[in-house]
């Protein structure tokens, strides 16, 4: 099993001081810093663009200098132009819904043709079945255990089986594949989708929400550490 990732998603970050914030998320402990990027078409709200990306990078340092990995889930239709911002803006990962997109597999090739992993996300009632003919070429799968649109929602409990099917894929593949999942993820909760096959997990409100967020990421790896 690849080491474990924590994203947080400043989705449910203070959005009057971002700086701030992600200065404070990436010294509290967070692997990577998550963008939840909506464009109020394919999902029903509207977040943030590249500039906000732009802006933010030089405030994504880890604790030992190093530059956090930014982590960008473009929930937008269509797909490639965004993509294409978002990788000049400075993301380290795109990943993309696959019927948002004429072309997924063009797409994917865009992303990493920019110097991006690529990922592909998906829906908590989207099959898996786009994985036949494009796993080879991608670095991350993101599984959503919400409904896209909105933080601050409750794990969907189905979405284990998703995972397990998921893992099983990479896993018979035999590649380097991050298995993403995305939508009410907490310390309570963490281990059990980590044992349906989980290795990055992204925050959102339970992290943005508490006032001591290195108190809740060392929760969250003490419960990924249980056997």
């Amino acid at each position: 099993m690849p080491q474990f990732r924590i994203a947080p998603s400043i989705l449910s970050a203070d959005f009057a001081c971002l700086g701030e914030e992600v200065r404070r998320v990436a010294q509290a402990g967070a692997d990577w810093l998550h963008f939840d990027v909506m464009d109020n078409h394919y999902v029903p709200n509207l977040t943030f663009g590249a500039m906000v990306c732009r802006a933010l990078a030089p405030h994504a340092v880890l604790p030992d200098g190093a530059p956090m990995p930014i982590d960008v889930h473009l929930m937008v239709q269509p797909v490639d132009v965004l993509a294409q911002a978002f990788a000049q803006a400075g993301a380290a990962l795109i990943s993309f819904h696959p019927e948002a997109s004429a072309h997924p597999h063009r797409s994917v090739q865009a992303i990493r043709a920019a110097g991006c992993k690529a990922g592909l996300a998906f829906n908590p009632a989207t099959p898996l079945d786009v994985l036949d003919w494009l796993i080879d070429e991608i670095d991350l799968i993101l599984i959503m255990s919400v409904n896209p649109g909105f933080g601050g929602q409750a794990f969907i409990d189905s979405a284990l089986r998703k995972i397990e099917q998921a893992r099983r894929r990479i896993d018979a593949s035999g590649r380097d594949i991050r298995l993403e999942v995305d939508g009410g993820i907490k310390a309570a909760n963490i281990r059990r989708v980590a044992d349906a096959g989980a290795d990055t997990f992204v925050a959102g409100s339970a992290i943005f929400g508490q006032p001591d967020y290195a108190n809740v990421i060392a929760d969250m790896r003490a419960e990924l550490e249980k056997k």
